[in-house]
This record gives structure tokens, C-alpha cells and sequence, in this order.
């Protein structure tokens, strides 16, 4: 069961990271730059291993602009959770750490679902041979994140 539990966290995570690697800003030079942590173009490198023309790019970048602009209010609010059960764990206050953890769950399988419903307006922009591509390096990723997991135990 909690074999199960990982591999469904790691097969929303690889959803989340995958519209992420393409969702972004532009840097100014036509790439896309990730806005999270070290900064690095993770959607120009998702880009060019799926081979995506510039009309593909674009597409992908409308698809996720739209996605931001649909769910901003469930982002806000689910920021606003994680930054609420950060602050009572740090303060120590366990009833409000479990409150919020529920909370929390709940806003991560709703977030799953927005991703799963996104998911084929993407694959739609791919042809066969990049969803293919793409469907293997989630499963790359899916392996890695496995591999991770096993460590971490």
C-alpha cells in the first residue's frame, strides 16, 4: 500500500513536473526559463528533446498560460495552505499541523486532478513520435523518482 502511495505522488509529480518543464517566461532569446530553483531552461531542454517546432511552443505555452489563469485562485489558495503548515510546524502547534495536512492532501489530489485533465490538451499539440517521446521520458522520470524514494526510506 504505501508502495502504491509513492507511486501515485511520484505519478503526480512527474505530471506537475512536466507541464512545469514547459510553463515558464521567456528569458528574451525565445527560451523558456523556469522560474523555480537554480533557474535553469528546463522547458527549452523538454522542448528540444520532444523536437517541438515554434508553433508547438506556442500552443503548449497557451495551453499553460490558460491552465494559470483558470486555477489562480486554487493556487493562491493552496500557497496559502503550504505557507500556513509551514509556519505551524515551525511554531510547533500540532493540532494546526494535522488540520492543515488535511487540507493540504485534499488541495494535492485536487491539483492531480487539474493536471490529468490538462494532460491531453498537451499530448493533442504532440504528433505520435513526440508523445511517444514524451510518454518515455515520464517514465525515465517516474523511474528516477522511484529510485529516489527507495533511498530516502
Amino acid at each position: 500500500m504505501k508502495n502504491m502511495k509513492w507511486f501515485a505522488a511520484a505519478a503526480g509529480a512527474i505530471a506537475l513536473s512536466a507541464t512545469l518543464a514547459i510553463a515558464g517566461t521567456t528569458t528574451g532569446d525565445g527560451g523558456w526559463k523556469h522560474e523555480g530553483k537554480g533557474g535553469y531552461e528546463r522547458g527549452a531542454h523538454l522542448a528540444a528533446k520532444l523536437n517541438l517546432t515554434d508553433a508547438q511552443k506556442q500552443q503548449w505555452k497557451a495551453v499553460e498560460q490558460n491552465f494559470r489563469q483558470e486555477n489562480a485562485a486554487f493556487f493562491e489558495q493552496s500557497k496559502q495552505t503550504r505557507e500556513a503548515l509551514h509556519a505551524a510546524k515551525k511554531a510547533g502547534d500540532t493540532a494546526q499541523v494535522d488540520s492543515l495536512k488535511a487540507t493540504a492532501k485534499s488541495q494535492h489530489a485536487q491539483m492531480k486532478q487539474l493536471r490529468a485533465a490538462m494532460e491531453p490538451k498537451l499530448m493533442a499539440i504532440l504528433n505520435a513520435d513526440q508523445q511517444a517521446q514524451f510518454q518515455k521520458l515520464k517514465a525515465e522520470r517516474a523511474a528516477r523518482r522511484e529510485g529516489h524514494e527507495h533511498e530516502n526510506q
